[in-house]
């Protein structure tokens, strides 16, 4: 049998599905599962959005389409753009896309030659890692700070990482797994960097607007960012689109010219009735409302899961101003259940537990110096009982104590 390309060695993948099938494996086998390991969301898509892709297949739209996306849609998405990120964008600044995650690799095919190195966070967004590998550049991870104020970016560890080598900086505000957000100070700083070292910037908007605590700001208000600067930016989170498949790249003309180009040469469009859904997510009240509630609904269980983590022996946590994760700190819960390896810990979890999440190591290759363990916690798939019930069994099990009573509800099985 013919061997498989030997740069497929560089390409990783996101193993967050990994868990999820061996938490539908261990419900499978008449357990119960309190699956808090996607970042699904267990509410339906506006009935409008729906209505409006269903009139596009009935009105005949489902052909092939222009590969930069429908006028209509990308002249949307640039008016939101203008409206909601302090600067101006305009139909020939947007690529229409298949999901956000085609914008990363999309992205560092447009900018990066072999051997150039991405500066990405760590831990973040597994695809970062995988995608600069697989192309032929560089990692260059930088880090996080855990404070007593919550997750900072370490702003010194990053300068450090810069070379003349550098070619682009990954930035995740609103970020994936932490749920933290940057302060002004810190993303002026960000951007001070950027500039000052001439680098192009990827900013991973997919969490844009699930934004609970903080002024909700973009990178690219600041001066001289917009024009180095592709934003990434998904229907799937705020408007509960995850299995749509529809986002967009939006930044300088002549890098989003050459993502059209990648749209023909990979999927040749974004499917065509599908787009006009996004047309009324973005233009429809019925959509505008949904994604104000579902904001607060976040919200809710966000300080729910959050109080309660908090009180089970060896877990702690900060509350995250954004996203819908939490990222906990399971250094003493794993001493007390005498394992060493986050895996372990993960796999006796949903063994004793039902209970299913993902840990750090799913987010990008863990750093030599890292000590401190940590699991993410995603909420958006559970509604209060359930994380309730879930937390509740935890710290039953944290406290050894197996005949604690559990919250009597349906208990959710990862699909």
């Amino acid at each position: 049998m013919p061997a498989t390309a030997e740069r497929l060695k560089k390409l990783g993948t996101e193993t967050a599905y990994a868990v999820a099938e061996e938490a539908a494996k261990h419900a499978k086998e008449g357990n119960k599962v309190y699956a808090l390991h996607i970042g699904d969301i267990n509410i339906a898509t506006p009935k409008c959005v729906s209505d409006a892709m269903k009139k596009a297949v009935d009105d005949g739209k489902t052909g092939y389409c222009p590969a930069s996306g429908i006028a209509p849609l990308k002249e949307t998405i640039a008016e939101y753009f203008t409206e909601t990120r302090g600067t101006k964008y305009s139909a020939d600044e947007v690529s229409v896309q298949p999901g956000g995650k085609p914008v990363i690799y999309k992205f560092l095919l447009a900018i990066m030659e072999e051997g150039d190195e991405i500066l990405y966070p760590t831990p973040g967004y597994p695809i970062y890692e995988s995608c600069i590998n697989y192309f032929g550049g560089v990692c260059k991870p930088y880090i996080y700070k855990d404070s007593d104020s919550g997750f900072h970016i370490d702003l010194e560890y990053l300068k450090k990482q810069i070379t003349p080598k550098t070619k682009a900086l990954i930035y995740n505000n609103f970020h994936n797994p932490s749920g933290c957000a940057s302060s002004e100070e810190e993303m002026k700083a960000v951007a001070d960097i950027c500039k000052e070292h001439d680098l192009w910037v990827l900013d991973d908007q997919a969490y844009y607007q699930l934004v609970y605590d903080v002024p909700v700001t973009s990178i690219v208000s600041l001066p001289g960012m917009k024009e180095r600067t592709v934003i990434l930016w998904t229907f799937s989170k705020i408007f509960s689109m995850t299995g749509w498949r529809l986002g967009a790249a939006v930044g300088p003309k002549d890098i989003i010219s050459t993502i059209n180009k990648l749209n023909t040469n990979t999927e040749a469009c974004t499917t065509h009735f599908v787009q006009y859904g996004g047309i009324a997510a973005l233009t429809h009240p019925e959509a505008k409302k949904f994604t104000e509630d579902l904001r607060e609904t976040l919200k809710k269980r966000r300080d729910i899961i959050f109080r309660l983590v908090n009180k089970i022996p060896g877990f702690k946590a900060h509350l995250p101003p954004a996203t819908f994760y939490l990222f906990v700190e399971v250094t003493d819960a794993m001493k007390m259940k005498g394992v060493t390896q986050l895996e372990d810990f993960r796999r006796l979890c949903l063994k004793e537990t039902g209970v299913s999440f993902c840990t750090r190591e799913h987010f990008g290759t863990p750093l030599p110096f890292e000590t401190r363990k940590y699991i993410r916690f995603a909420y958006a798939s559970a509604d209060e009982k359930q994380i309730i019930s879930a937390m509740d069994v935890l710290t039953a099990w944290m406290s050894n104590d197996s005949s604690s009573k559990v919250v009597d509800v349906n208990v959710i099985s990862s699909k």
